[in-house]
């Protein structure tokens, strides 16, 4: 068993050309640098119905949403990228959470093994002047609710539109610098929790 540790990293938009796709590989890039092992998901690659209480008494978790919590499971820490909808996280991403979050036999809410001890960062950019700090707010809160601990850290990228290089980096170096030291905390923090 590897002892290093493994983080998930994905963004709650499944647009070809995603700002936050953009910022969540940058963090990605500096937990790298920490010495975590990074897998990069899109959520699009897996089939999510909308969480619905009658389907899954009938069908249980449907196959795409258990190989996603599979994959929570196996971490031991996240790094989510969160465009702002309407002041707040998209549905698709407030959605797999909601799926994710199902209890397994012999689980509860208070001891799922898809978040309780793990860690996550968190991120948004957005075309506005506020860049996604407001849904920002309520996924800390949601992920905060499922025993998750979230990093102090955090960065809105305002005016995503116009923020990037062409090949990727932030032209801001504040910014670029400070998604890779979110990643960097999250697999230090991750690695002291697993070591504990």
């Amino acid at each position: 068993m590897s002892d290093a540790v493994k983080l998930i990293a994905f963004a709650g938009s499944t647009r070809k050309e995603s700002y936050n796709r953009r910022v969540v590989e940058i963090a990605a890039e500096g937990a790298r640098a920490a010495g975590a092992e990074v897998q990069v998901l899109n959520l699009k690659d897996f089939d999510i119905p909308f969480y619905d209480p009658d389907l899954e008494a009938v069908e249980g978790m449907p196959p795409g949403v258990k190989k996603l919590r599979d994959l929570f499971v196996e971490s031991d820490g996240y790094l989510i990228a969160a465009p702002e909808y309407n002041g707040s996280m998209p549905g698709l991403l407030k959605n797999a959470l909601d799926w994710v979050s199902r209890p397994a036999p012999g689980e509860t809410q208070t001891t799922l093994r898809a978040f309780r001890g793990k860690v996550a960062g968190i991120m948004s950019a957005s075309p506005g002047p506020w860049g996604g700090v407001r849904g920002l707010a309520h996924l800390r809160q949601i992920l905060s609710g499922i025993f998750v601990l979230v990093v102090a850290e955090q960065l809105a990228v305002p005016n995503a539109a116009d923020a990037f290089e062409p090949h990727g980096a932030l032209k801001n170096a504040a910014y670029h610098a400070m998604l890779e030291a979110i990643g960097k905390r999250v697999a230090h923090l991750a690695k002291a929790m697993k070591e504990n």
